[in-house]
């Protein structure tokens, strides 16, 4: 089985424009990453998939790996299924370019499920923490993800889900983090697919797979990490750092 991993990195995210080029110790946010990344030494190949000039003289610069993305894209599973079209590749991880404390258990543990996977039952795998805090329960910037018994994703929201009427029940909230594997046709096939209502409303790109059917496995850990969507995230992974 090839694995490869593939790290998104748009320059104008809309709630952080140019984080990915911000200094963490020393490094920018997306170098940072791409590092973490290859130094799990679990992949064949590790990218960096990008259309942005600055991101891509970064990661040359360092000695990384770059595809350039040829056009605009609505997400990041759009912007990959677009790089691995013509690689010959059996499992494509998804790092976000702006998770640079991502580390190699939550890692393996996706890659695990699915060379344990022998009927090939599972398309993508992504992961999930427990959250009990009430603000992050609440907050729209943390995805919430509820599961079936044998921990496949029913749906994703920013909403709090499931919705806590019963206060006797001692209900347990799981925020989705935005780390995918996916199978080649998987990804392949999501960038033909037009998008539902659904993801238009949530703006939840993996709400696509379920609304056509894919099977979606989460697999739990209890490792957060430090995501940095927001400027007091990259505060946060600055005091982290050090």
């Amino acid at each position: 089985m090839k694995i490869i991993a593939m790290l998104p990195a748009r320059y104008n995210a809309s709630r952080f424009p140019g984080k990915l080029m911000k200094s963490l110790g020393g490094k920018s946010v997306i170098y940072r990453t791409y590092q973490a990344t290859v130094d799990t030494k679990l992949f064949d190949e590790v990218y960096v998939v990008t259309d942005s000039d600055s991101i891509e003289d970064e990661i040359i610069k360092n000695g990384g790996k770059v595809i350039r993305s040829k056009t605009e894209h609505e997400s990041g599973s759009d912007r990959i299924a677009e790089a691995v079209e013509n690689l010959d590749v059996d499992l494509v991880i998804n790092v976000q370019g702006d998770e640079p404390f991502i580390e190699k258990h939550s890692l393996k543990m996706l890659i695990d499920a699915f060379k344990s996977d022998v009927n090939q039952t599972i398309d993508l795998a992504s992961l999930m923490v427990h959250i009990t805090d009430e603000n992050e329960i609440c907050n729209p910037n943390a995805v919430k993800v509820i599961v079936d018994q044998d921990n496949f994703a029913l749906y994703f929201s920013r909403h709090p889900i499931p919705f806590h009427r019963d206060k006797t029940i001692n209900t347990k909230y799981y925020k989705h983090k935005g780390i995918y594997a996916f199978r080649k046709q998987a990804l392949l096939d999501f960038k033909n697919l037009p998008m539902q209502m659904l993801e238009a409303s949530e703006k939840i790109e993996c709400i696509r797979y379920l609304e056509y059917g894919k099977t979606i496995k989460m697999i739990e850990t209890t490792i957060d990490g430090i995501g940095i969507d927001t400027p007091e995230d990259l505060i946060n992974a600055q005091a982290q750092w050090k």
